[in-house]
């Protein structure tokens, strides 16, 4: 019986000289990372004990104009409901919600956070958060905004606030955030915004979205508009924390 030839195993290592191995293993490695994090990210609490208001706006509004006092006073009612603020952590408008949530008057209840994204400018949080988050992109920093946050509401803003109303506005058009979470627009700019996109996107012609996309945005023109709209669900979030408590009680 003429012996067996000894075959020859292939080494797993890879030289640097080697680019496009090296690049290959390098593709590799990140899709495979971006894999991990989407099954983490999938992952949900079993219940949540706090309900989180993210308010989106400009960093550019000073302190003292009306805007800047008006988001302030919705945020320091939602805060006095129960509600944790949740804004991009910076000044100007996301100052102002911050502020007002450090003002509210339930001491010991409220929270107030900033998820900052880390920029050249615009560096520290404002002196109002009390739980801060850095993130080195966007994306990473819009993700924990929509994992983090129970209601949407959107003040005015320039292009970064528009960035996250239509991210918002997408991951409930495709249902990868419950249909019920609210997103609410705040002011003449964001109705004239999804008008614009009702004449436009459906066209008869050409349609580019579904009627029923144009009814996700809740458009209102005042903060007691937005509070109302928030009460309501907040409500409706609590009576289902009872239930879900109710159901794990011992005996039942």
């Amino acid at each position: 019986m003429a012996p067996k030839k000894a075959v020859k195993k292939e080494s797993h290592l890879v030289s640097l000289a080697d680019e496009d191995a090296v690049k290959e293993i390098l593709v590799g490695t990140v899709l495979n990372l971006w894999e991990v994090v989407n099954d983490l990210t999938r992952l949900r609490p079993s219940k949540k004990d706090r309900y989180r208001v993210t308010i989106f706006g400009s960093a550019r509004v000073p302190k003292g104009s009306w805007v800047f006092e008006e988001v302030k006073r919705l945020a320091r009612t939602l805060s006095d409901m129960g509600c944790d603020i949740v804004t991009g952590g910076g000044p100007g408008l996301m100052q102002a919600a911050n502020e007002g949530a450090s003002e509210a008057g339930k001491a010991g209840l409220r929270r107030s956070m900033g998820i900052r994204i880390d920029l050249p400018f615009e560096q520290d949080a404002n002196p109002f958060v009390e739980q801060a988050f850095t993130h080195r992109t966007f994306f990473t920093r819009l993700h924990q905004f929509v994992l983090m946050s129970d209601a949407f509401v959107v003040v005015p803003g320039g292009i970064g606030t528009a960035l996250e109303t239509l991210m918002v506005w997408q991951l409930l058009q495709v249902r990868h955030l419950d249909d019920r979470t609210p997103l609410i627009l705040i002011g003449k700019m964001y109705s004239r915004l999804v008008d614009w996109a009702r004449e436009h996107m459906l066209n008869p012609q050409f349609p580019l979205a579904n009627p029923e996309d144009m009814k996700i945005p809740v458009c209102v023109n005042t903060a007691d508009e937005a509070i109302t709209v928030i009460r309501r669900h907040y409500a409706a979030w609590r009576k289902a924390q009872r239930r879900n408590k109710a159901d794990v009680l011992p005996g039942r």
